[in-house]
């Protein structure tokens, strides 16, 4: 086999390893349940998925969960967001994601903590399967979210720091967070 050849079968090897590698999200990440305890949260029990309905302003679905805190201790946290955000697959990024290729971008997993008022309180990034764009896992960099209700929209440049090299990143993750705040306060003010 030429050298041609042999590039062309890594080349298809790596885009059907890519397809095979978006696993489901892991809801109930280790990371995610060391910060709940930390918080005080010690019984998983106290923690129930909320369904979405079927009348549920949220179009096109999603994949990523609510869950509540249904204990009555003191608690930072009364609702969490567990999802996935698709970012570019190799090769460019103008595949929709409503596409059978969308499987094939790459993403990264992530979670939202919210207080009793629906501010956001933490933004976590557990599982980073992105090959450019890592920045946005930095605890620093997320702290800009902390306190984020809706109120006024998250935007790039103005009121989220824009990261060289991240830009696709950084902005799927600001529309991530902005959409699913604003998700929970609908299913909330029902």
């Amino acid at each position: 086999m030429n050298l041609k050849g042999i590039l062309l079968l890594l080349i298809v090897f790596s885009g059907v390893m890519t397809v095979f590698s978006q696993n489901d999200i892991d809801y109930q990440h280790r990371s995610l349940l060391r910060t709940l305890k930390k918080a005080g949260l010690n019984n998983e029990s106290d923690i129930k998925e909320y369904k979405l309905s079927d009348t549920s302003s949220e179009k096109k679905p999603f994949s990523g969960k609510y869950f509540q805190i249904t204990e009555d201790e003191v608690n930072p946290y009364k609702y969490i967001y567990v999802g996935r955000v698709n970012s570019c697959r190799g090769g460019g990024c103008s595949i929709s994601a409503n596409t059978s290729q969308a499987n094939s971008s790459e993403y990264f997993d992530y979670f939202i903590l919210f207080d009793s008022k629906l501010s956001v309180q933490l933004v976590k990034v557990f599982n980073y399967q992105a090959t450019h764009g890592y920045e946005v896992t930095a605890k620093g960099w997320l702290k800009q979210f902390i306190g984020h209700d809706g109120s006024e929209p998250l935007q790039v440049n103005q009121n989220v720091d824009a990261i060289s090299g991240a830009t696709v990143s950084v902005n799927a993750i600001t529309r991530d967070v902005a959409k699913k705040t604003e998700i929970l306060q609908h299913i909330m003010d029902r």
